[in-house]
């Protein structure tokens, strides 16, 4: 699998670093609680929810998941230029009618994550893309804990027979090189486990590109989130060919 450039990623990390506490103000949560929907994005709660962007009828089209934190929620974006909004054109474009619901909560770590992925997967769901660790990541969680949350979240999917992507990320090189690289692995040790479709780090071409994110220097502007559309179909179409063969 494709390493990380370090000429640029700790460039983007140490940026982060000095964002950090407006990142925590702006997308975090008490670990005690569930953590709240940006104010500025409306996270779609169940797979029975409307489609997030669509001129299609598609209330009884078979479901795809966005699951996962503000990445997923669009953070700072309208809703209509969130990822799971831009694939839901994607798809249609391409010819596969599917209703994409934008399952994301802003703050949300993989603890919620568990808490929440039952009603998620309600409906007709056929795919959950899972994108969360980034905020386990920004609170030094245990990596342990973060993977076995988000083994929990794969195997519910798995006992209803839907098809899961995971998203890798990338934890601050403030916690140390043995942090970073265990984090890594986790989820590469994950796709391995459940034999699942892997993104090996889901903002690939974004992460540390300051004309690709908001002033923040964490979430994708719009241009940044096209390419982690990219990143996205490129795990999602092979599974939607096998689906429909």
């Amino acid at each position: 699998m494709p390493s990380l450039r370090l000429n640029f990623k700790l460039a983007f990390w140490f940026t982060v670093l000095i964002c950090l506490t407006i990142a925590l103000v702006g997308c975090g949560s008490n670990e005690a609680n569930e953590p709240k929907p940006s104010p500025t994005v409306k996270p779609s709660p169940t797979a029975t929810a409307e489609p997030v962007s669509s001129s299609a009828d598609l209330s009884n089209a078979p479901v795809i998941v966005a699951f996962g934190d503000s990445l997923t929620a669009g953070y700072g974006l309208s809703e209509s230029t969130s990822y799971p909004s831009l694939l839901q054109r994607r798809l249609l474009d391409r010819g596969y009618r599917y209703r994409v619901v934008n399952a994301g909560v802003s703050g949300d770590t993989t603890a919620g994550g568990v808490r929440r992925v039952d009603w998620a997967l309600k409906g007709e769901v056929r795919v959950l893309i899972l994108e969360l660790g980034a905020n386990d990541a920004l609170r030094g969680q245990p990596i342990p804990a973060m993977k076995k949350n988000l083994a929990d979240i794969i195997e519910k999917a798995q006992q209803k027979n839907v098809r899961v992507i995971l998203a890798g990320m990338e934890a601050l090189p403030n916690f140390g090189p043995e942090y970073t690289q265990e984090f890594r692995q986790a989820f590469r040790d994950l796709a391995k486990q459940y034999s699942i479709a892997f993104i090996p780090f889901f903002l690939d071409r974004v992460g540390g590109i300051a004309d690709l994110n908001q002033n923040d220097g964490i979430h994708p502007n719009i241009k940044g989130t096209e390419i982690v559309v990219e990143n996205v179909w490129k795990a999602l179409e092979p599974i939607l060919k096998d689906i429909n063969q």
